[in-house]
């Protein structure tokens, strides 16, 4: 009978791109360390990480398992049965594959499949990227081996510090800023003028669009130009805006190009987000999300604003305010230097390859 490959390593989480995107850029360190690694990524059917994945190279697995809705939905009385079904699925899935370590990045996905884990033997690593974790993290502290958080702030929330370290956000390898030149003719941008780049997120976040695109005019009169990122379900609605200054796009999968074009950012505050702009190093306008759990997204941006390290846009202000808070950041050149420079505290280049490497130690001590 063949010998299992001793380096297994299981990473459960998904939903959104920051539960996602962090154990993408682990795995990616870890199979660049130890090419012979047996990876298996744990997730829903019908989210991101469905089809990431797998075009990655990566094995995956699903279970039924979704979030409890905070109001009154239907399908939350289905919830206590997918939460058994998901463990029991969790069960078979660890039992199959036996990894050594297991990495949840939060989502609900990830208490189902790092429970089984540990019940295994695995070793367990959790990864919490937001200011507020989230519940699945704090439910699953217990069982950890290791907690790597990205915020000071994380700290008091949870209950065993010896688990924890203060690593930073995870931005995998492949996100660089290219000359900006080269960056603006892929755009069709001018060379010269101050370029605001404008990210909703893949899906597109409603109130920006809006505040972008009652603005937009307003901006180009003012030689600033723009790269919007719409976000897919909104492209249809604001694709004639596409002019001279101002490029409208429904989604972006090279970011290193968009990145790279950006005098600022302007977008949401989720945990993928803030480590990019991070770890680059840019000036950024944030204006977080109110729709999702516990208001992480305005703690996030909260925490790097009272370093000096960021603006923030309340949602229901933006309307309100983007114009000129727009202007007067980028145009404002030593407030954007000031930015630039608060923002990489924020960022640990070597937190990924940390990370990739405890858990390698963790696979071999087994």
């Amino acid at each position: 009978m063949r010998k299992k490959n001793p380096y297994r390593f299981l990473f459960a989480g998904g939903g959104t791109g920051g539960h996602l995107y962090p154990a993408i850029a682990v795995a990616d360190k870890i199979k660049e360390l130890l090419p012979d690694a047996d990876i298996l990524f744990i997730g829903t059917k019908h989210k991101i990480e469905s089809s990431v994945v797998p075009k990655l190279g990566y094995k995956f697995k699903s279970i039924w398992i979704n979030g409890f809705s905070r109001k009154f939905n239907v399908k939350n009385m289905l919830f206590p049965f997918k939460v058994i079904i998901s463990m029991l699925q969790s069960l078979t899935i660890n039992f199959s594959f036996q990894p050594r370590v297991a990495i949840g990045t939060g989502a609900y996905v990830s208490g189902p499949a790092i429970w089984a884990a540990s019940f295994m033997g695995a070793k367990i690593m959790l990864l919490e990227q937001n200011s507020y974790p989230g519940i699945t993290n704090r439910l699953l502290e217990k069982k950890a081996d290791e907690v790597h958080i990205a915020f000071e702030d994380s700290k008091k929330y949870f209950r065993f510090n010896d688990k924890l370290y203060l690593t930073g956000n995870l931005v995998r390898t492949t996100l660089k800023l290219d000359s900006s030149d080269n960056a603006k003719a892929k755009f069709d941008l001018d060379k010269i003028k101050k370029t605001l780049v404008v990210l909703g997120g893949s899906l597109g976040a409603l109130s920006i669009n809006e505040a972008v695109a009652e603005n937009i005019s307003k901006l180009i009169e003012n030689e600033i130009q723009i790269l919007w990122q719409t976000g897919k379900y909104y492209f249809d609605k604001y694709s004639n805006l596409n002019q001279k200054g101002a490029v409208v796009i429904p989604f972006a999968e090279n970011m290193s190009d968009v990145y790279s074009v950006a005098d600022l950012v302007l977008c949401r505050a989720g945990a993928t987000t803030i480590a990019e702009v991070a770890a680059l190093g840019l000036p950024v306008i944030f204006v977080p999300s109110s729709n999702v759990a516990a208001n992480h997204q305005y703690k996030n941006a909260k925490s790097i604003e009272e370093k000096n390290a960021a603006i923030v846009i309340k949602d229901e202000e933006i309307k309100d305010k983007f114009l000129e808070v727009v202007l007067n950041a980028i145009n404002d050149k030593e407030r954007l230097t000031q930015l630039q420079k608060n923002i990489k505290e924020f960022s640990n280049p070597k937190a990924v390859e940390t990370i990739a490497k405890n858990a390698i130690k963790f696979a071999e001590v087994i």
